[in-house]
């Protein structure tokens, strides 16, 4: 992590790399960051993950970023899911940090969504955090959380 840091500051200061290129390459991560959607989840019961996502660091040093949640019924571990994600958004450009897991049980036909348990690896996630964002994309669902189970 230190060396990524490292890296974008002489990125960001260096002079060999214009500050119009440097504005132009950190829109381009920033529509990247914004294009990513907020949910991606299987049908039935499956492993979950809540991830931050971060765009390009500014130059008054905020970072742009977002959470997400990912859920995949073809996850054997939780370290699946991260895996699949983070390499796929960093050919965007973009970094992640996993926050956390649990495990989904998302029945469509009956308009449910249940989210409960924790990950072994990354320790339980901000389960009504995953419901805030869930209802972006299942805003008709009803949505429960539960800190049991597995």
């Amino acid at each position: 992590m230190l060396l990524q840091s490292t890296i974008r500051h002489i990125f960001r200061n260096s002079r060999l790399f214009p500050a119009v290129a440097r504005h132009n390459l950190n829109s381009m991560v920033d529509a990247k960051l914004e294009a990513v959607p907020l949910v991606e989840i299987d049908e039935g019961i499956f492993k979950y993950i809540l991830i931050k996502v971060y765009g390009k660091e500014k130059a008054d040093g905020s970072e742009p970023s977002k959470n997400i949640v990912r859920g995949f019924a073809r996850a054997e571990w939780h370290n699946d899911i991260y895996e699949e994600v983070s390499s796929s958004l960093a050919g965007l450009g973009l970094e992640t940090e996993c926050l956390g897991g649990g495990r989904i049980e998302h029945r469509p036909e009956q308009k449910l969504i249940k989210v409960y348990g924790y990950s072994q690896g990354y320790g339980k996630a901000d389960h009504q955090e995953a419901r805030r964002i869930l209802l972006t994309k299942y805003a008709d669902c009803q949505i429960e959380t539960s800190d049991e189970g597995y």
